[in-house]
């Protein structure tokens, strides 16, 4: 009976999924909208949808996994999260949103970059394109792993079979939803993650007799577990802080800043984000910390992954009745296979959109449309590879694609934004080498071949006494230094591209980019607004 319920919730979530997706598909006429949907994302809904698709599994799963292992140490790198996801809302999305208009109506990072520094060779945004494919293999997979997961939990089947399973219909998903999918579903699914993780650890704590004889049972499992510090070094605090600084690279979440209406509805995101961003960090630290008292307290109760990473899961079907646990745990399925669309759908974009177009390979619409579809493949393909191994542990597959994110393009995205006198030169060295450090510091290697370490396979640990330093860290402030050094010896950019950036800054004041940047579709609608037919960026 309790399978069936299950079946149940889990078959109401797909249909509502697909439900989402047949909408956006209505929504999506032409390609611009499929990559970023067309540019009228109401603030709302791009703050959700950036949370979500930041977190979805990981803040779920991984997240109170590595609590409920090590205790609140570990909520170090929420606190660097939540203050990174601050910053990129404040000092990148105003200026990302106005900047990428102007910049030729730039539609993804890559493309910004070349557009932006005018790049006339390509080679800027043909090596952004491969960054982006190289490490969302590896956080594609993460969510595989995460799937794989939770249909042991929420089933009892197998890992293989769960994984696939996930793997397989959101490849559907996304073919179809493009970004408007992605980010309709990521609104949905982080309205029912912020209940859920609301849900589950009040009841737990019920479970338990209530918050006094939780903290009781933490203390007899580990009397460090509330202790920030206990067991903390520098280098681990700096690693765990650190996580904020890749905030400002990861592409699937600043495209949505891009998407925007006007720059003027990054504070209206920034208040939604950040508070529904500290609402569910909250739940998470609590599902663990209740989770380890109950599992205290019923000795005869046992975790489904022995790392911690099913905890939540483990709660819910523990505490409620069948068809509502079904309800929340399909719901973490939702999420990951929302993060998933939304990651394939930006791996998509910068195939066809600047690996293919780099090497001037010109293809029609249809034609773009399907070597998309085949790229979401291509990705999704070698992310089953990677997640054929249950032991990768999805928090560490998260943080190695974050890193490589953060220190190939945080720095450059930040420069781009803030300083005028960046070179294409110091932009392609910079970006290069940060994701070659991250890739290498970070062990990228032995994650191929399945056998990830905790320390880095190289030397430049024993710098620390043998600690591992959180790649993003050295990988971040070797693009920086680099793009800065290298754009300083080499000539200054094109008059153009001073005058462009010195526009960007102009036009923060009010939101409404300048006429003549504006592409033919998006003019057309910015007049149709002006006439009272409801632009934001234009009242």
């Amino acid at each position: 009976m309790d399978l069936t319920f299950k079946i149940i919730a889990l078959a109401i979530y797909f249909l509502a999924m697909l439900g989402i997706g047949l909408y956006a598909f209505r929504k999506t006429s032409d390609g611009d909208e499929y990559i970023l949907g067309g540019r009228q994302l109401h603030p709302f809904t791009a703050a959700l949808s950036a949370g979500a698709s930041d977190m979805s599994g990981w803040l779920l799963m991984g997240l109170p996994g590595a609590l409920y292992i090590s205790g609140l140490v570990e909520s170090w790198i929420a606190v660097g999260l939540t203050v990174g996801a601050a910053l990129n809302w404040w000092l990148v999305a105003p200026r990302l949103r106005q900047y990428t208009a102007i910049a030729n109506n730039s539609l993804t990072v890559p493309s910004f970059f070349g557009n932006r520094l005018h790049d006339r060779t390509r080679v800027l945004r043909i090596a952004a394109g491969v960054v982006i494919l190289v490490f969302f293999t590896f956080y594609v997979s993460s969510g595989m792993v995460a799937g794989g997961v939770f249909f042991e939990s929420m089933f009892g089947g197998s890992y293989l079979t769960g994984m696939l399973l996930v793997a397989g219909i959101t490849i559907l998903y996304t073919m179809f939803g493009g970004f408007l999918g992605a980010t309709y579903t990521d609104v949905v699914q982080g309205m029912i993650m912020l209940v859920s993780l609301a849900a589950v650890p009040i009841a737990a704590m019920l479970a338990v007799g209530g918050p006094g004889a939780m903290w009781e049972s933490i203390q007899q499992v580990n009397a460090d577990f509330t202790s920030m510090t206990g067991g903390a070094t520098a280098i681990g605090v700096i690693s765990s802080l650190a996580w904020g600084l890749g905030y400002f690279g990861q592409p699937h979440i600043i495209v949505r800043f891009m998407a925007l209406r006007s720059s003027r509805d990054a504070k209206y995101g920034l208040v939604v984000g950040i508070g529904w961003m500290i609402l569910c960090v909250v739940g998470a630290i609590f599902t663990a910390m209740a989770g380890l008292a109950y599992f205290q307290q019923h000795q005869d109760a046992v975790l489904t992954n022995e790392n911690g990473e099913s905890v939540f899961l483990d709660l819910a079907q523990i505490l409620f009745h069948p068809l509502i646990a079904g309800l929340l745990l399909a719901a973490v399925l939702a999420a990951i296979m929302s993060t998933l669309s939304s990651q394939l759908v930006v791996s998509s974009s910068a195939l066809v959109e600047d690996i293919l177009e780099g090497v001037n390979i010109r293809m029609g619409a249809g034609a773009k449309l399907w070597a998309g579809r085949l790229g979401v493949l291509a990705v999704s393909l070698l992310a089953v590879i990677l997640a054929l191994n249950p032991k990768n542990s999805i928090l560490d597959l998260v943080s190695f694609a974050w890193a490589g994110f953060g220190a190939a393009f945080g720095p450059i995205v930040l420069l781009s934004l803030f300083w005028r006198r960046m070179t294409t030169a110091g932009a392609f060295v910079g970006m290069v080498a940060g994701a070659l450090t991250a890739f290498w510091w970070g062990g990228g290697f032995q994650t191929i071949r399945g056998i990830r370490q905790v320390v880095p396979f190289d030397e430049a640990a024993n710098l620390f006494n043998g600690e591992h330093l959180y790649e993003i860290v050295p990988g971040f402030l070797i693009c920086l230094v680099l793009a800065v050094l290298v754009s300083l010896i080499t000539p200054k950019p094109p008059v153009a591209v001073t005058e462009e950036f010195d526009e960007m800054v102009a036009s923060l004041k009010d939101g409404v980019v300048p006429a003549h940047r504006l592409a033919p579709s998006t003019a057309a609608a910015t007049g149709a607004a002006s006439s009272g037919k409801g632009s934001h960026a234009a009242r």
